[in-house]
């Protein structure tokens, strides 16, 4: 068993946080008509957590009820992906302009357009933020 040394812990130990390319449609190709691979990379703890607030609604209470919050799953799973995707860059003004949207969580269906390239899609971006269990629980446990 490796000694307990806290300094195995310390920044800059890690190893680096690389990028990954994989392809998610066959759709999209370049200019030699092959698939163009999406770029990857996984998302920090702080920025997890950051969207995991921003797709959170806290809704007032009526007539002295307490107030509640509303987790957006949808939205939250959606928003991981863009974080997570280098490449193509779903945030690109040119892109959501060419597109007639102002909101990136919009363009991702518009350019992912069938069931099995979202899912593909979705299935990167689990598999390179290491999320081995399954994704709705991974939702359920970012409500708590």
């Amino acid at each position: 068993m490796t000694e307990r040394n806290m300094a195995f812990f310390m920044k800059g130990k890690a190893k680096p946080i690389e990028e990954t390319e994989e392809v998610v449609s066959i759709r999209h190709l370049d200019d030699q008509g092959k698939p163009i691979p999406f770029v990857f990379r996984p998302i920090s703890s702080e920025r997890f957590e950051e969207l995991r607030k921003e797709c959170t609604k806290r809704i007032p209470g009526k007539k002295g009820q307490p107030a509640t919050e509303e987790f957006d799953a949808h939205r939250f799973g959606i928003r991981t992906g863009i974080e997570s995707t280098v490449y193509p860059n779903f945030k690109d003004a040119d892109l959501l302009k060419s597109f007639g949207v102002a909101d990136p969580v919009e363009v991702v269906p518009k350019i992912l357009e069938t069931a099995g390239e979202l899912n593909a899609w979705i299935a990167v971006v689990q598999r390179i933020n290491q999320f081995d269990d399954d994704f709705e629980e991974l939702l359920e446990d970012a409500k708590n």
